[in-house]
């Protein structure tokens, strides 16, 4: 169904991607389990969002993405859905979010707002700037001060070190992702990061990577987490050092492989975050 694949339903790797940091940021902020209705309202915005932006991302791309291979098959490309199409399909999910945000507090509506507008700018930044990884990376992390402003009503100076932490992260694997398509970008004149660090990428993200465990592990200090927390950074550590392995000669299907190994990072974070609040 081309709505589907619109909404990339069909891959469901970018809504993982999204939910694993605001999972954690809902379990720091609640101490553990941060109830039914907070954890209903973030997973389902979360995947509404998703599915949004990918709506406003292919909305933007309908020009460029049949002449990219990994995209040539995308619904706007094939002209299964049209223009007019997508950009109702990513109003209608906006709305379903605000309205998932309505049942939460003010201070969480306030920060929906640059989360809606990061979402929707971040498309049309590959256009003007080589670095759209880290808008992308800006609108990705909003979740983690709404979460804390939802369950909290404020916004501690700590979680702006996860939000940090996670727009790094982001502008990692994203990289990775941007170096699939780097010979296509280049040919259409697509900015990326990709470009930009040119034959400094391995260097660039493996600093990314190291960065982003620096900062988890202030993070677990901050945050007085326990053993459980740091294990899953060395787990965390070995997945980035497989990337790097993965990327060494910058094939294609093993640079799309290393951001989707990213997944396993989130679990492995949240994982250590939820045993945590679980044993104490």
């Amino acid at each position: 169904m081309p709505y589907w694949q619109l909404a990339r339903m069909d891959k469901p790797i970018g809504s993982l991607l999204l939910l694993w940091p605001t999972w954690a940021a809902l379990w720091l902020a609640a101490d553990g389990w941060p109830g039914l209705h907070l954890f209903s309202v973030f997973t389902l915005g979360v995947i509404l969002m998703r599915a949004a932006g990918c709506a406003v991302n292919d909305f933007a791309d309908r020009e460029i993405d049949g002449k990219v291979k990994r995209t040539a098959e995308r619904p706007l490309a094939t002209g299964s859905i049209t223009p007019k199409e997508a950009l109702g399909l990513f109003a209608g999910l906006s709305l379903l979010a605000f309205a998932l945000v309505l049942t939460t507090n003010q201070l969480t509506i306030l920060l929906s707002l640059p989360a809606l507008a990061l979402a929707f700018c971040y498309p049309f930044a590959k256009r003007h700037t080589h670095l759209p990884q880290v808008v992308l990376g800006a609108a990705f992390s909003m979740g983690i001060p709404m979460a804390f402003a939802a369950v909290t009503g404020k916004v501690p100076p700590q979680v702006w070190l996860l939000y940090v932490a996670n727009l790094l992260w982001t502008l990692c694997y994203d990289t990775f992702y941007a170096m699939v398509d780097r010979d296509d970008d280049l040919k259409i004149g697509v900015k990326s990061t990709a470009i930009l660090f040119g034959e400094m990428d391995k260097v660039m993200t493996a600093a990314l990577q190291l960065l982003v465990l620096m900062a988890l592990l202030l993070i677990g200090q901050r945050f007085s987490l326990g053993g459980t927390y740091y294990v899953s950074l060395i787990v965390v550590a070995s997945l980035f050092a497989y990337q790097q392995w993965l990327v060494r000669e910058r094939g294609r299907e093993a640079c799309f492989r290393a951001f989707l190994n990213n997944n396993w990072v989130g679990l492995a974070l949240f994982t250590g975050i939820f045993l945590h609040y679980l044993f104490n």
